[in-house]
């Protein structure tokens, strides 16, 4: 019976492929996951030379191109593997310039360990004599770094932290506890890489003589287990340590290697050892140290003594709900000794604060009502602060210069849309990558002062093949709620759109905390595909998301979940009371969180949604880890009712459309216990679902067959349910 009604689905789309094989060009799957038809061209890997005055680019993973900013003209090959005698590797796929760029770092054979984590061989070139050797023969290793003398590269090999000797080739192993699943030295947990994006756990001195490290006891975290198929007659067990919301946390200790003496100092972080240290960096001649307690609402920076360990509070800031955006660029320390800038919402808006030394404000360096979005770069010399923000839309990003002093505020971006800027060492140039709606990347080069100089890659051929298929581009609307709130979205409309006609919707949802899908920029793939297929394809950013301030983001907090899934419903009834909607056809789809949204959307507004696909959800914040999930939930000892109101596993027997499940069973991020516990209730609720299940597949369910099976089993769902 249901080969017969496919074969039928199929007959009613020969005609309107016909018709669209008149006037359009057909979006198919192949375009967009094996062909690459639409995809954007950019300047990827660039690297600014010390000079400011040029960049280098890889090509091919055998070249490294060096061109002048100015002129956009190749002006040296500076590595050439087909230049080496008898070369070790047929490619490198990340290379690294050592601090005066006397060497370069390649990688080669990486080995994936988690989403930013891996294992490889690296080998360093010298320019000046054109020697290729290998950094290690003692196995793979990770996050090999130069000190700024150039005379050692410390890394990371199993869970230990060594030291390589440049000019004696000596390698020295600087810890001997490091083990799987109890100590981490020089590296970090899954959950500080998860959540914090920290991999790299170690960090030079100024001066080179000494080595700041994490340490992370990882003995009371509780193992979680995934077993591993890989086709084997006996599949493996895989346990790694996972904290979930509520259990216990790696201790985690900072300590500091004296090269000279060999001696280790730990640096004191407070007795409190259940707390969490997103980040730690070197001023002049002290180790500044971010603490955070447990609960994520109030941030201290400690200033340590590299020889003691002793500290001192720097600052302090306390929030009523939660304190984040401590990666990164949230604290820069300035060359002078004496502040730093940090980013805040304290005044309700995320914006940018200089601080003396003393931990006294000096000045608010921007304010409004809007958020900074990102600190691009501090020009220290002539007391420029290079920053993007949401000033003109929350929908846009776009590059403004402020004073050191708060004053001589000025945009320097032309075009409005979303705009990032990469900066020369030296910030005399900055190359801007920007995209609208309409204008898919452009990327070219500027001034300091905005000056645009040269366009270094535009897309008019994407463009022209995007119009080929005769879907529009994003229409952004706005509507407000029954509780009065305004919401931004978008919908992209079919070709030929007729609106005395009624066409089905699909949504597409992600909706977490500081999250935005609703944004002024180029994107065009499967989203067009089944725009093309007649269907109306809508996002809305609902409460919750980001660059709209404090008190609109984090008005989710404890309850992840309940007014997001209330204004996508809205949302839903909103698009069905428009003329040209079908209201009796409207569907959602959403991706990790986004996969948790559309559960809980088609459950809850089951009388809305005819149908929903969740891609790799969380079905409990019960099963998601400490750091994420607590931030925005608190503990569930503390806020059961919390996690458990929002939970889809507990409104499973409202479901009434069609749904879809999708999930890899290598999952380290959501796991895939999220989806076996859903199908339980699924099951005891007698409700009917269809699933796809991806062995040995992570989060993001990648390999080019594995990615394009997923989005052609969703398209085929769509197709035949909505």
């Amino acid at each position: 019976m249901k080969l017969r009604i496919q074969s039928f689905l199929m007959f009613l789309l020969v005609p309107l492929t016909m018709a669209w094989g008149e006037d359009y060009k057909q979006i198919t799957l192949e375009d967009i996951f094996r062909e690459g038809t639409f995809k954007t061209t950019s300047i990827y890997g660039l690297r600014s030379m010390n000079d400011g005055e040029h960049y280098t680019t890889s090509d091919s993973g055998k070249y490294v191109i060096k061109f002048r900013y100015k002129t956009g003209n190749a002006v040296d090959t500076v590595f050439n593997l087909d230049k080496i005698g008898t070369p070790p590797f047929t490619g490198f796929s990340a290379y690294a310039f050592s601090p005066e760029e006397h060497f370069i770092l390649f990688t080669t054979g990486r080995e994936r360990i988690y989403r930013r984590s891996y294992i490889a061989d690296f080998y360093i070139y010298e320019i000046a004599t054109g020697k290729l050797t290998k950094l290690s023969e003692n196995g793979k290793l990770t996050l090999p770094d130069f000190s700024p003398d150039e005379k050692f590269i410390a890394f990371v090999r199993n869970n230990n932290l060594f030291l390589f000797n440049m000019k004696t080739k000596h390698e020295k192993q600087l810890t001997d506890d490091g083990k799987f699943n109890h100590i981490i030295n020089g590296t970090t947990d899954w959950v500080y890489e998860e959540e914090f994006s920290l991999t790299k756990g170690f960090y030079w001195s100024p001066d080179s003589r000494r080595l700041a490290y994490y340490r992370f006891d990882e003995s009371r975290v509780k193992l979680f287990n995934m077993t591993r198929y890989d086709r084997k007659l006996y599949p493996e067990n895989y346990a790694f340590k996972y904290p979930k919301a509520g259990e216990e946390n790696s201790i985690v200790e900072i300590f500091v290697y004296d090269l000279a003496s060999g001696r280790k100092s730990k640096m004191d972080t407070g007795e409190e050892d259940d707390q969490y240290i997103p980040a730690i960096q070197w001023t002049k001649n002290k180790l500044a140290v971010i603490r955070m307690n447990r609960l994520q609402n109030r941030v201290d920076i400690l200033l340590a003594d590299p020889v003691s360990g002793e500290t001192s509070v720097l600052y302090t800031e306390n929030n009523k709900k939660y304190i984040e955006e401590l990666a990164g660029n949230y604290l820069t320390f300035l060359d002078n000794g004496k502040h730093f800038v940090i980013n805040s919402e304290m005044d309700g808006f995320n914006h940018l604060y200089l601080f003396d030394m003393t931990g006294r404000m000096v000045k608010q360096l921007t304010s409004g009502q809007w958020d900074v979005d990102r600190l691009v770069g501090i020009d220290q010399k002539k007391g420029k602060v290079y920053y993007t923000s949401s000033e003109e839309s929350p929908l846009q990003r776009a590059l403004y210069v402020v004073g050191l002093d708060g004053k001589n505020k000025r945009k320097l971006s032309a075009k409005s849309g979303t705009n990032r800027a990469v900066f020369s060492a030296t910030y005399k140039y900055y190359i801007n990558y920007f995209s609208s709606a309409t204008q898919p990347l452009l990327v070219t080069l500027h001034t300091s002062g905005g000056k645009g100089i040269r366009v270094l890659a535009e897309n008019s051929d994407v463009l022209e093949k995007a119009g080929k298929t005769g879907v529009g581009s994003k229409e952004f609307f706005q509507f407000t709620t029954t509780e009065g709130v305004t919401l931004n979205g978008y919908m992209i409309k079919p070709p030929g759109f007729d609106p005395h006609k009624k066409y089905p919707v699909f949504m597409y949802v992600y909706g977490g905390p500081g999250s935005q899908t609703v944004l002024d920029r180029w994107s065009f793939g499967w989203n067009e595909l089944i725009a093309q297929r007649g269907y109306i394809v809508v996002s809305v950013d609902n409460r919750g998301t980001g660059a709209r301030g404090e008190a609109f983001k984090k008005i989710t907090y404890g309850e992840l979940g309940k007014y997001e899934t209330a204004d996508q419903i809205e949302a839903a009834r909103y698009l069905g009371n428009l003329p040209f909607v079908d209201a009796s056809r409207i569907g959602i789809f959403g991706w990790s969180y986004g996969g948790f949204m559309a559960a809980s959307c088609l459950f809850k507004g089951h009388d809305v949604f005819k149908m929903g696909i969740a891609v790799a959800p969380v079905t409990s914040w019960r099963f998601y880890d400490t750091i994420y999930t607590e931030r925005y939930m608190g503990l569930p000892q503390d806020n059961a009712e919390g996690y458990d109101d929002n939970s889809p596993i507990n409104f499973a027997d409202m479901l009434e459309g069609k749904f879809l499940l999708i999930h890899g069973t290598a999952d380290d991020n959501v796991h895939f216990q999220n989806s076996i516990e859903l199908i339980n209730a699924l099951i005891e609720a007698e409700k009917a679902f269809d699933m796809k299940i991806y062995p040995d597949k992570a989060h993001g369910i990648s390999g080019r067959n594995y990615h394009f099976h997923v989005y052609k089993s969703m398209t085929d769902f769509i197709m035949e349910n909505l």
